[in-house]
């Protein structure tokens, strides 16, 4: 069973949206994938995203997605929830997604906006609709118009938690006002999905975090977070100050990538990248490992 959780926190409050480990000759590394989630899970995570984009899920075949779930599920199911990325441009597939992930186990589902074809809100809303009335889990939305070309408005947000399972919302969206609009109105568990934006997003309103970072700083965002639920505002601005050279470090250029190249420093399994991502350059690498270490990631 998955730890206990509330309508407020539906998944928990610190979740990494883990990448995908793959051996040198690129296929799944399922016993890498156990290795990761369990030192993830030791290092404060109650939750875990699979098959999300740091998970390289534009490049994993249906097939690699269920028998990452099940691994994942096998090594920490019992200890955090264990969260399945879904989502495609395709309402069919994504429906399709959703099923298997339900009949591997996975404890919800993560639906990202469709992204390319860049459907009108009511697509939105009939595209997450039928992803929420698939199966019997718990879905969070995932909000993130960098990637997708197309926000989720307010108003669409509001009609879609009027679905019993639609419950909570990644949002990437880097617009606070909206954000406080869209908690205040809809009521949905509202998670952090940009890790710069961590702090002001608790501030207003968010439960938790869906982070990249968390692959090498889960303990200081628990940190952060246990100082904001207790009302330490200055240690928590102090941690986040702490963490934005790690913020700004893990995103120079694309997150996945950087993400396995921090976890290789460090001895963790990542292995290579599926194309078209590619490893970091000598002189990223070097930059990297000077982000890292100015917000005390030992390497």
């Amino acid at each position: 069973m998955a730890p206990i959780s509330t309508p407020q926190t539906p998944f928990g409050r610190v979740l990494t949206a883990m990448v995908t480990p793959f051996t040198a000759d690129g296929a799944l590394d399922l016993d890498g994938a156990q290795r990761l989630a369990t030192h993830l899970v030791d290092a404060g995570n109650d939750g875990l995203v699979v098959n999300g984009t740091t998970g390289e899920s534009p490049t994993t075949s249906d097939a690699e997605k269920s028998e990452l779930v099940r691994a994942v599920l096998a090594a920490v199911g019992d200890r955090a929830h264990v969260v399945a990325g879904i989502g495609t441009n395709d309402t069919h597939h994504s429906v399709e997604l959703a099923r298997a992930a339900e009949r591997d186990g996975a404890h919800g589902l993560l639906a990202v906006t469709p992204y390319y074809n860049k459907p009108p809100q009511e697509g939105l809303y009939r595209h997450f609709s039928a992803i929420a009335d698939a199966t019997g889990l718990p879905v969070m939305l995932y909000d993130i118009p960098g990637r997708s070309g197309v926000p989720i408005e307010t108003e669409t947000l509001v009609r879609l938690a009027e679905h019993p399972r639609v419950v909570a919302n990644k949002d990437a969206k880097g617009d606070l006002g909206r954000a406080s609009w869209a908690i205040a109105r809809s009521g949905l568990a509202w998670y952090s999905g940009d890790d710069m934006l961590n702090l002001p997003l608790l501030s207003v309103g968010a439960c938790g975090f869906v982070s990249v970072v968390g692959h090498v700083a889960t303990p200081e965002l628990r940190a952060l977070l246990d100082a904001h639920l207790g009302g330490e505002v200055q240690k928590a601005i102090e941690i986040h100050q702490k963490l934005l050279p790690v913020y700004t470090g893990m995103f120079r250029t694309q997150g996945v990538m950087t993400t396995k190249a921090a976890l290789t420093l460090q001895g963790l399994p990542a292995g290579p990248l599926r194309p078209p991502l590619v490893e970091l350059s000598v002189q990223e690498t070097e930059q990297l490992k000077v982000d890292l270490a100015a917000g005390g990631v030992e390497l």
